[in-house]
This record gives C-alpha cells, sequence and structure tokens, in this order.
C-alpha cells in the first residue's frame, strides 16, 4: 500500500509552520534564547515548550519499546484523531467507517470535518462483521475505526478479525487502545512494522491517571507520524503537562500497581453485581468498567443520582438498550455502589 496515495493533496503540498524552537536543535544548555519574543523572567512556563516532546517519548520509547520517531503526542487523543482526520480525508469527499456502539468523537470529527459515515454495527457479541465492514467500504472511504477494548462495552475484538480488517481495507485502520493496560491482549503497536496502514492511539488518562492533562499518544509508521507532525500545531502540548508526563512515566512501576488494584477491584466488583436483582447480564470485560443489562436502565440510573452515584446510561447505544456502565472505582467506592444498587427497588 502507498500511503502518499492516501494523503490529501493539500496536505502533501503544504509547507509547514516553523517555529523558534523547532529551528534551534543545539543543545540548550548554558544558551540564551532571545529568538522566540518569550518574557525572559524565570517562573518553570516562561519559555516555549518542546514542540516535539523528546523528554516524554523517550520514557514512552523505553516503557513501549517503539522508537520516538513511530510516535506522535496530542492534546488528548481526540486532537490525534483530528489530525489523522485533516491529513488523509477530503472534507465533502470521503467517508470513513465506525463500528456502533463505540466512542462518539469518531462521528463527532467526522461532521466537524464534512466526512460522510459509513456505519456497521457490531454483532450480538459486540464482534466486528468483517465481510460487512470490507463490503460497505469504497474508494473514499479513507479511515476505518476499531476500537478495542471497546468502549461502551469493554470487549476485545477477536485478533484475526482485526487482522483481516487490516490487509483487506484500502484505507487506514485505527484502533483505539485507551483501555489496552486493563488487557491480557497484546497491544497492536508491536506489529507496526507489518502494516503501513496502521495507526494505534492510546491516551495516559486511564491506566495512567492522568485525565486532567490531556495527553494523547500516536503510534504509526515513521511515514504517517512525519506527516501528522507537519499539521499539527507548533505547541499542541502544554509544558505543564509534559512535566506531568514525565514524572508520572518515571514512576512506571506505580502505574503497574494501580492497574492490579484495578483488575483486583473489577473481578469483585463483577461477583458483587452478579447478586443484583434487576441485572440480567454482565458482558466481557477488558477494560477498567463494567456494561451490565438491568431491567430500566434510566430508572436505575436516576435512582443511583438520588444516592449520590453517578454512572454512565447507554440505553441509546445500538445494541445496549437497557445497559448501564460502571465505572471500576476504590474498594470503598465499589462497596458503596453494590449497597446501593441492592437497597433500590
Amino acid at each position: 500500500m502507498n500511503i502518499q496515495n492516501l494523503i490529501r493533496p493539500t496536505i502533501k503540498a503544504l509547507k509547514p509552520y516553523s517555529s523558534a524552537r523547532d529551528e534551534f536543535q543545539g543543545n540548550s544548555d548554558d544558551m540564551v534564547f532571545l529568538d522566540a519574543n518569550e518574557n525572559p523572567f524565570e517562573n518553570g512556563v516562561n519559555r516555549y515548550p518542546d514542540p516535539q516532546q523528546r523528554s516524554v517519548k523517550s520514557l514512552l520509547s523505553e516503557i513501549k519499546g517503539i522508537p520516538q520517531k513511530n510516535i506522535l503526542l496530542g492534546n488528548g487523543s481526540d486532537e490525534v484523531l483530528d489530525l489523522i482526520y485533516r491529513t488523509f480525508c477530503e472534507p465533502n469527499q470521503d467517508n470513513i467507517i465506525t463500528l456502533p456502539p463505540t466512542y462518539g468523537m469518531y462521528s463527532v470529527l467526522a461532521n466537524i470535518n464534512a466526512i460522510a459515515i459509513k456505519s456497521v454495527e457490531l454483532d450480538a457479541g459486540f464482534q466486528p462483521k468483517v465481510d460487512e465492514i470490507l463490503n460497505i467500504a469504497n474508494s473514499n472511504s479513507k479511515l476505518l475505526f476499531l476500537c478495542s477494548p471497546n468502549n461502551p462495552t469493554g470487549n476485545s475484538f477477536e485478533a484475526k478479525s482485526i487482522e483481516k480488517l487490516i490487509k483487506n481495507f484500502k484505507g487506514i485502520v485505527i484502533i483505539d487502545e485507551a483501555y489496552i493496560d486493563f488487557s491480557n491482549n497484546e497491544s497492536w503497536v508491536s506489529r507496526l512494522d507489518e502494516f503501513p496502514n496502521l495507526i494505534v492511539t492510546q491516551t495516559l488518562s486511564k491506566a495512567y491517571g492522568m485525565a486532567g492533562i490531556r495527553l494523547g499518544i500516536c503510534y504509526a509508521s515513521e511515514e504517517i507520524i512525519s506527516v501528522l507532525n507537519r499539521i499539527k500545531p507548533p505547541y499542541n502540548v502544554n509544558e505543564l503537562t509534559q512535566q506531568k508526563a514525565i514524572l508520572q512515566l518515571k514512576d512506571y512501576d506505580l502505574t503497574q500497581q494501580q492497574v492490579l488494584s484495578i483488575l483486583k477491584e473489577r473481578e469483585a466488583l463483577i461477583t458483587n453485581l452478579q447478586t443484583v436483582s434487576f441485572i440480567s447480564k454482565i458482558y466481557p470485560t477488558d477494560a477498567n468498567f463494567v456494561l451490565a443489562k438491568v431491567d430500566d436502565a434510566t430508572k436505575r440510573y436516576n435512582q443511583l443520582i438520588d444516592k449520590g452515584i453517578v454512572i454512565r446510561n447507554r440505553t441509546t447505544q445500538p445494541g445496549c438498550e437497557n445497559c448501564l456502565r460502571f465505572t471500576v472505582g476504590t474498594s470503598e467506592e465499589n462497596s458503596l455502589l453494590i449497597d446501593s444498587l441492592k437497597s433500590i427497588s
């Protein structure tokens, strides 16, 4: 596959903006910076941040075993996804394929960028209908979104289905792995070299506990990363975000401990949810949440609100009628949730 044929002509012809920090590539130690019209009085954030976030990427590269040249960082995963749209999708001409129920921003970003949406609902087991997806695609189908583990269902897609889609879809396949750290499945990042049309997105919002700093990660071929870098805003990841990410990534053992704790609590939560009378089904999950079918999702949602507990009502999503989504909390929070569920009728 020739990736260059998928990139919008205007993007290929674009001359990227060159910031002051992009132009100076030398060692910054003991240098006097008078190039970027910054305030010279030091307060920790008076200088522009590293536009390439080299320190953050270096830590991610070590943790994931992926070269820095294959990493792009964004202001949350939503910025990363928007950059992908703007690189590959011609407004009012191209289309993307989504697999509901899934993360809602895929469709929102398509609408913002004037891109048509083709949808193929997941089957009854929340797995992709591979042949139907490939049949619905046409020459203007540029992006295919696979959320695995999937939000809001929690399950992972079968590897053989994902591989068939990557090999046969004629555009870019994006695997959203926001919840991969809670799964026993291997990340598709390890197979980037096999598939030039594969993009994997991850985040520091879930397992790393940094939803507040808004840092999204894109792993892809050097060719794709280079073009995304050309169109991203020059300082899209601020200095405070980079500093916090560096501190947390350096304490990777803590992240692993927290993930193990969440997984332990997830199993306990599932066990306890099975004892709630009006819960009829609990779906398999590889994420830090549990999807469950109840008798009346809207009623139960409102009852929990009255008890001071906020969950997610997913009943409007395809295949999720009368389903509630429970995020795995602390042991105390989960106990409060179960007690509250058992106290309502």
